[in-house]
């Protein structure tokens, strides 16, 4: 695919409501990219999608509303190894901001340094296949790369299906690194909890080893909000291990493929899969710091 044929996305809503139960102070949003402006940072020719711009002051307008103290920015796949547009947004927000980068797998040591003197506290790899959307988990190259960022304190976020990964906890076993995982494990809603990737992923958790993020309900499912068949699945995350679990909007929710969400929607979620408030604020705010260092 060519950057002419990659369809252009929705825009964010830019008018977020607050969510009904408020936030506790220092909540974190662990997932949201910044996308621009186009002219200054050029999409990578290979994307599969392009994002209108999304700044980091309406970002900051979103978190605002949201009750969101701090924020972590992941580099999304239009970017690639690009990691000039998120770095300039931590730059100006240094004290709210944390940051996830994309580097090759042959990163110097002197790169990661410099990233993680600009915030950065995590590597993402995109295990799914841009073309076929499968994926393969190259476990030399991942290991080596662990082992670079190691020193920093870093984790390694990985953009995957974990329904085609049966074997995952064993395949993990000793990797060297804090693995994270985006979008509740991020497999259809069809595949069920019974699946035998997501329950290599909740051993994981409960060993200690993977975190994983409660973000883009959407992208399990072609059914409206509230998502109501993504329920389990997060139910089944909370129950396995609270103190693995991080929160994030997802923001600006690139290639949505049903209604565009309002974060305040997303936000009210949370809420919906995690009644107790202490252990909600576990979520927002304790785990959060812990994995981001905050």
């Amino acid at each position: 695919m060519t950057s002419s044929d990659a369809p252009t996305c929705a825009p964010h809503d830019a008018h977020p409501r607050p969510p009904k139960l408020p936030f506790p102070a220092l909540a974190c949003d662990c997932h949201a990219h910044v996308c621009g402006p186009a002219a200054r940072y050029p999409y990578w020719s290979e994307r599969i999608y392009t994002p209108p711009d999304a700044s980091l002051a309406e970002f900051r307008h979103m978190l605002d509303t949201l009750g969101c103290a701090r924020a972590v920015l992941v580099q999304p796949s239009v970017y690639d190894t690009d990691n000039r547009a998120m770095l300039a947004a931590l730059a100006l927000d240094p004290t709210r901001l944390r940051g996830v980068a994309v580097v090759p797998f042959d990163v110097e040591v002197a790169e990661i340094e410099r990233l993680h003197a600009a915030g950065v506290r995590g590597v993402r790899c995109n295990i799914v296949d841009l073309k076929t959307g499968k994926g393969v988990l190259p476990l030399d190259a991942l290991q080596a790369l662990a082992t670079k960022v190691k020193p920093f304190g870093w984790h390694v976020e990985f953009l995957m299906h974990v329904d085609e990964f049966p074997d995952l906890d064993r395949q993990l076993a000793g990797f060297p690194v804090p693995v994270v995982f985006g979008h509740l494990g991020y497999l259809p809603t069809t595949k069920g909890t019974g699946d035998a990737g997501f329950n290599a992923l909740l051993r994981l958790m409960k060993d200690g080893v993977a975190w994983t993020k409660l973000t883009a309900p959407y992208r399990l499912t072609a059914s409206a909000l509230p998502y109501p068949d993504t329920d389990a699945f997060a139910f089944a995350l909370v129950d396995a291990a609270p103190a693995r679990l991080v929160w994030g909007s997802d923001w600006p929710h690139v290639i949505v493929k049903t209604a565009m969400p309002n974060d305040g929607d997303l936000a009210d979620l949370l809420a919906q899969w995690v009644p107790d408030t202490a252990t909600r604020a576990r979520i927002l705010v304790d785990n959060a710091a812990t994995l981001y260092g905050f």
